[in-house]
């Protein structure tokens, strides 16, 4: 299959590597000097570029501020039957755009990042292929993702939201407010040094990025609980309530089992 992929950054470096070696790939990056380390594929920068190579499909892995631009940039020069596809962590917006574009769809969401995953061992991550979408899409990125080793889960655009509303703003709000009252440590202990590499991992991510995932409408609510979670604690810790602390542990400890 001839693909491809927009954005040389870290995840169309990672589908690059990942898909050339099975597939005629091409890569289109206005910034000639992030295709420096890409290899084994095409390396366009100019848009008569893809006309010439006629992709069937398209793996949008541009940052999310730029992904409806990306498409827009390149939907003129692709053939009618080719399938466009994003692996965005924020999906506002995109179910709309797709079906006004004209062209099938499909998206997806890889649930991990090369700022803490071992891409080299991806067995423990997750990637989610969401439901309204071209079937011969999602089946390409079925057995892509299987053979990756990653647990599959199929979710609607809004469940998706609800997911990464979840699952990445209470993380990432835990560690802008750890962030946000640590001092300097000349002695640190095992568990603020890991909590250390959690922040700075965090924090190297894009910020629009970070922005968006926080501004997703479902994320105020998420954040409102650990604002409540907050209080409850501050009160026992306030009082010194052992009976309320123990009880406290014991319901946080069931959480995680």
């Amino acid at each position: 299959m001839r693909i491809l992929i927009l954005g040389a950054g870290k995840m169309g470096s990672f589908f690059t590597d990942v898909l050339s070696f099975q597939h005629e790939v091409a890569v289109y990056e206005i910034n000639p000097k992030r295709l420096r380390f890409i290899y084994n594929c095409l390396r366009f920068t100019k848009l008569e570029e893809i006309d010439e190579f006629r992709p069937e499909l398209v793996i949008n892995a541009a940052t999310v501020k730029y992904t409806i631009d990306a498409f827009n940039q390149v939907l003129p020069h692709l053939p009618k039957d080719c399938i466009i596809s994003d692996i965005s962590s924020v999906k506002t917006g995109l179910k709309d755009y797709y079906e006004a574009s004209g062209f099938r769809y499909v998206s997806t969401h890889p649930m991990f990042g090369p700022t803490f995953a071992n891409l080299d061992q991806l067995s423990n991550e997750n990637a989610i292929i969401i439901s309204e979408g071209d079937h011969l899409g999602k089946i390409f990125f079925k057995d892509l993702y299987q053979g990756l080793g990653l647990h599959i889960f199929e979710y609607t655009f809004d469940e998706h939201d609800d997911t990464v509303a979840y699952s990445l703003s209470i993380p990432f709000v835990s560690t802008f407010v750890f962030a946000a009252v640590m001092k300097h440590q000349d002695a640190p202990g095992t568990t603020f040094k890991r909590h250390m590499k959690i922040a700075k991992g965090v924090l190297s991510e894009d910020d629009y990025l970070l922005q968006e995932i926080l501004f997703n409408p479902r994320t105020p609510a998420q954040v409102e609980k650990i604002r409540t979670e907050l209080n409850d604690l501050l009160n026992i810790i306030s009082q010194k309530d052992a009976e309320g602390m123990h009880a406290y542990l014991e319901k946080i400890r069931a959480h995680i089992k």
